[in-house]
C-alpha cells in the first residue's frame, strides 16, 4: 500500500513531547506513522506506543511501518475523541505523552477515490472511517439550505456560504450532486467571477474543508479528545497538538488556558475559594510555527501550529 507521509515539525514535536526510554506515548492520529516511528525509536524496548486512527488503511500502513519497532506497539481503530475508553481497555499505565496531529492526512487527500480533494473528480465521500454511514454526498443532498450555509460558514469560514448553499439546493433538484467534480462546478458557479479568479486558494477549498469537518465531526473529536487526554494522562505528561486551521487551534488554546487557570472566583475576592485546581502548565505561550526551510520541502506544513502543555495533576485527581 502506498501510504507515504511526511510528518510535520518532527523536531519541534519531539522537543515538547519529550519521549524518554520506557515512556508510554499515545499517537492519537497515527496516519502513516511518521511521528510514531521517531517516537518508537526514542522510547525503546521498555516503552509503549499506542496508535489510534479511525482509518483502517492508515492502521494497516502504520502496522507495516512499525513492524521493526523495538518498543511494544498497540494499534487501535477508533475516534481519538474516545481516547479514555480506547486506551483504558489496554491495561497500560497512564500515558506520559499524548500527540494530536489534526486534520486530513496526505494519503487521504492524494487518494482521489476517498473524495477529499477538489482537484480530481471522484465520489463525494470524505469519510475518514469507511465504516460509518454518513458521507459528504448525504449532507450535500439532504441538508436544508440553512444547515448547509451554517456548515460552510462556520466550518469553512467561507464568505460566500449563503450563495453556495442556495446554489447547491437549486442544482440538486435537477439531479443529486454525487461527485467532487460536480460540487466544484456548483461552487464556482456560486461565487462572483472576480472572486473566483483572484489569486489565492482554490475557490472550493473552504467548502470542501467544511464538509469534511461535518462528515467526521472533527471539532467534536478535538474537544473530546484533548479534554480526555488531560484527564487520562499521568502527572508530568506532555500533551502536544498540531492544528492546521483556526477552528482547531482555538479549541486547543482555550482548553489549555482553562485548565491552567481554572479559578472561577470573582476578581474582587482577595483569595481563591472555588477550590478548582490547575491541571496543566502551558509550555507554549504562542503557537510554534514550522521553519521556512520545512515549508519549502513540505508545503502542507505551512499552516501548522503547535501547542503544548504539561500535566500537573495525576490521572483521576479532582481539578
Amino acid at each position: 500500500m502506498d501510504y507515504s507521509h511526511q510528518p510535520v515539525m518532527v523536531r519541534e514535536v519531539m522537543n515538547y513531547l519529550a519521549p524518554a526510554p520506557g515512556s508510554v506515548i499515545v499517537d492519537c492520529t497515527l496516519g502513516g506513522a511518521g511521528h510514531s516511528r521517531v517516537i518508537a525509536a526514542m522510547i525503546g524496548p521498555q516503552g509503549v506506543l499506542i496508535g489510534i486512527d479511525r482509518d483502517r488503511e492508515a492502521l494497516q500502513a502504520a502496522s507495516e511501518a512499525l513492524s521493526d519497532a523495538s518498543c511494544r506497539v498497540s494499534l487501535v481503530h477508533g475516534d481519538y475523541g474516545d481516547i479514555e475508553s480506547l486506551i483504558g481497555s489496554l491495561g497500560y499505565p497512564a500515558p506520559d505523552g499524548v500527540l494530536f496531529d489534526f486534520g486530513v492526512s496526505s494519503h487521504q487527500l492524494d487518494a482521489a477515490e476517498r473524495g477529499f480533494t477538489y482537484r480530481e473528480d471522484a465520489p463525494l465521500d470524505m469519510r475518514m472511517d469507511q465504516e460509518v454511514r454518513l458521507t459528504a454526498a448525504d449532507i450535500v443532498n439532504t441538508a436544508s439550505v440553512q444547515d448547509l450555509e451554517t456548515i460552510i460558514s462556520d466550518y469553512g469560514e467561507e464568505r460566500w456560504a449563503r450563495r453556495i448553499a442556495r446554489r447547491i439546493a437549486q442544482e440538486r433538484q435537477e439531479a443529486p450532486i454525487l461527485t467532487t467534480g460536480r460540487l466544484v462546478q456548483v461552487i464556482l458557479a456560486s461565487i462572483p467571477a472576480g472572486a473566483a479568479a483572484h489569486d489565492g486558494p482554490h475557490p472550493a477549498r473552504r467548502t470542501f474543508q467544511a464538509l469534511r469537518i461535518a462528515v467526521n465531526d472533527e471539532l467534536g473529536s478535538v474537544r473530546r479528545g484533548t479534554a480526555g487526554a488531560v484527564r487520562a494522562a499521568a502527572r508530568g505528561a506532555r500533551i502536544v497538538a498540531l492544528s492546521y486551521h483556526s477552528l482547531e487551534d482555538r479549541i486547543v488554546k482555550e482548553l489549555f488556558r482553562a485548565k491552567e487557570r481554572p479559578c472561577s472566583c470573582p476578581p474582587s475576592l482577595p483569595a481563591c475559594v472555588c477550590g478548582r485546581r490547575r491541571a496543566l502548565e502551558v509550555a507554549t505561550r504562542r503557537p510554534i510555527r514550522p521553519s521556512e526551510d520545512e515549508v519549502q520541502v513540505n508545503p502542507r506544513a505551512r499552516s501548522a501550529k503547535l501547542r503544548a502543555a504539561i500535566k500537573v495533576l495525576g490521572p483521576g485527581e479532582d481539578e
